[in-house]
């Protein structure tokens, strides 16, 4: 990929990739040339293949890791501070909307179908965009033990792993239903999962004070 190390050429690689990711969003992928990207975006031709030497692909992968980040960034404030009971069902809440909001159509999805989910650069957004979800995740449960709301036997990495895969099941199923009962179900079962871990680690402590008694 073309470097942009000016200021002015990251904004005009900036104002390209965002163009093209509104345009691949109202229209679709497989509708849009990259005269349309250039028209939207006010680019020309050889500003355009400045930016992007490989074309369309080089371009949409581009796009891919922009919508991406948006995955992560829609679920702001609310997923980097995860240490209540209340952020986590505000985020909960927040997720369901997102992905109601989105509907049958993944932009993400979509882009992957274009240049190929096994190709190296796809292959590595998706597997930085789990990561750092995951890494998110863990980080909010492990707030919550700090706060003692979930107790310390809990597998946080583990649980986080197996919270994030409900998630993309629910959507999964939610495209193409148009159903978001799963979405919801899976994420009220991890939270209350995450709940029932202090109760049970409270009558594990029960058990050990009548012992000692």
């Amino acid at each position: 990929m073309s470097d942009a190390p000016t200021a002015k050429g990251r904004a005009t690689r900036a104002r390209i990739v965002t163009g093209a990711a509104e345009l691949l969003r109202e229209q679709g992928v497989a509708l849009t040339t990259l005269d349309d990207i250039r028209g939207r975006t006010g680019t020309s031709k050889s500003q355009l293949f400045h930016y992007f030497p490989e074309g369309k692909d080089e371009l949409l992968l581009a796009v891919a890791q922009f919508e991406a980040d948006r995955v992560l960034e829609e679920q702001q404030p609310h997923l980097g501070r995860l240490d209540s009971w209340e952020s986590w069902h505000q985020w909960r809440d927040m997720v369901v909307e997102r992905y109601e909001r989105q509907g049958d159509h993944c932009p993400l999805g979509s882009l992957f179908l274009q240049v190929g989910r096994s190709t190296p650069g796809a292959r590595a957004i998706v597997t930085e965009l789990m990561r750092q979800w995951q890494r998110q995740l863990a980080r909010g449960m492990r707030a919550l033990q700090a706060n003692g709301l979930v107790g310390p036997v809990l597998d946080v990495d583990r649980t986080a792993a197996a919270l994030l895969a409900g998630i993309q099941g629910g959507v999964t199923i939610m495209m193409a239903t148009g159903d978001s009962t799963h979405l919801k179900a899976a994420l009220d079962t991890g939270i209350e999962h995450l709940r029932a871990t202090t109760r049970s680690s409270d009558a594990r402590l029960e058990d050990v004070r009548r012992s000692v008694l």
